[in-house]
């Protein structure tokens, strides 16, 4: 344990794999858990795909692929950016990782030194805080509140841009908020962006396809910071995909560059079958996109609903993605007699000993107070899983 690097010994779990752990742990012993915890889709990947995978196996897809990914894979993505986003990449500004994750540590490695300042708008997605510490940069938060649909505003993006702020990560649809941010206010912040030379945008657009309300806007679209923007993707929730771990970004060309040389000294390209069946993904349609958002649409309205009506609970009805992000704070500090209840992450703990519900504390996406709830689940299991919540808060005196 003492010859652990520093790196490793400072850098937290990922609060959101570490729940999954849990779950699977206590499902393995036997015990009833409803995991609401994981972001996951809970559909299969469709049919096309699998059969595409299938054809690459037997096609003998079996040597390396490029760092970056298969020329038609890239050929595919610059087709999707041109046609779904309104912006023009070419191959060579694309690369193809293992998954969004992977695409995003990419860039943070690629553009941050050690010193270098990165803004996240919290509440944000639990691993961009430990990437950047992993770059040596120092995350910058701005912080959100219920009140205001956890956005930030131009105030505060403006006053927290030093001489020393090198990326801003932004996040719409959001985990965990699955708030959407209007045309309007992204060219906003694309202004601020742009008065600010030398700051970069990293723009994560994995939730785009579930969406609600409103229209994607992809910040790359606005020509006036396009060379100044990193747009990241994945085929992971879109086409109920995560296990194939397939990301990838579209980013001026030195970016691009530098990612392919870390991706090389890392991992090299790819999965070959992975990437053939990410090919088939964006290529083909088969109305399943539209089928896993009108089911999330669903979720969303049938669990908001019903969490709505529990005592203390607030909550913002999403327009994205597939999470709920209730404001809990009405039970911090109370007890069941045994346990005192004093965080958001005591409370997910607690929810998963007495209810047997696996939810995410906000503490580790920014937002003590509040705790993450996904939808990805059936209709009975999530009426199930709020009934048992429910259930259980009563308790806390």
């Amino acid at each position: 344990m003492e010859y652990l690097s520093d790196r490793i010994r400072t850098m937290a779990t990922s609060a959101t794999m570490a729940m999954a752990r849990k779950s699977r742990e206590l499902k393995a012993r036997g015990l009833d858990i409803i995991s609401l915890s994981l972001g996951e889709p809970d559909f299969n990947t469709p049919a096309y795909i699998r059969e595409a995978a299938k054809e690459a196996i037997d096609g003998n897809y079996s040597k390396y692929p490029p760092v970056s990914g298969y020329v038609d894979l890239r050929d595919a993505i610059c087709k999707k950016f041109r046609d779904e986003n309104g912006i023009t990449y070419t191959r060579d500004q694309v690369v193809v990782s293992g998954g969004g994750k992977h695409s995003i540590i990419n860039v943070i490695l690629s553009i941050v030194n050690p010193g270098d300042e990165v803004i996240i708008l919290a509440p944000y997605w639990v691993s961009y805080y430990d990437q950047i510490l992993i770059a040596g940069g120092r995350p910058v938060i701005l912080e959100t509140t219920i009140e205001n649909d956890f956005k930030v505003s131009l105030e505060q993006l403006e006053s927290a841009i030093t001489d020393k702020t090198r990326l801003v990560i932004f996040n719409s649809p959001s985990n965990p908020t699955g708030m959407v941010y209007s045309r309007g206010e992204q060219e906003a912040i694309a202004r601020v962006i742009q008065r600010h030379e030398g700051v970069f945008l990293m723009s994560d657009e994995v939730y785009e396809h579930i969406l609600f309300e409103g229209e994607h806007v992809s910040m790359a679209s606005f020509d006036f910071i396009y060379d100044r923007v990193i747009t990241v993707n994945a085929v992971s929730k879109a086409y109920a995909m995560t296990g194939w771990r397939i990301g990838y970004i579209g980013a001026p060309k030195w970016i691009a560059d530098a990612c392919d040389k870390l991706q090389g000294q890392f991992t090299s390209g790819v999965s070959s079958i992975a990437q053939r069946a990410a090919l088939a993904a964006l290529s083909g349609k088969d109305g399943s996109i539209q089928m896993m958002r009108d089911a999330f649409l669903r979720r969303r309205d049938l669990i908001c609903n019903q969490l709505s009506g529990i005592r203390g609970l607030r909550v913002r009805v999403p327009q994205g993605a597939f999470y709920v992000l209730p404001d809990i704070s009405y039970y911090l500090g109370k007890t069941d007699g045994t346990e005192i209840v004093r965080t958001a992450d005591d409370l997910a703990l607690w929810l998963l000993d007495r209810a047997g519900v696996a939810t995410v504390g906000g503490d580790a996406f920014g937002a003590p107070g509040y705790i993450r709830i996904s939808y990805a689940n059936s209709d009975d299991l999530l009426t199930e899983a709020v009934r048992r919540i429910k259930e259980a808060l009563e308790i806390l005196k």
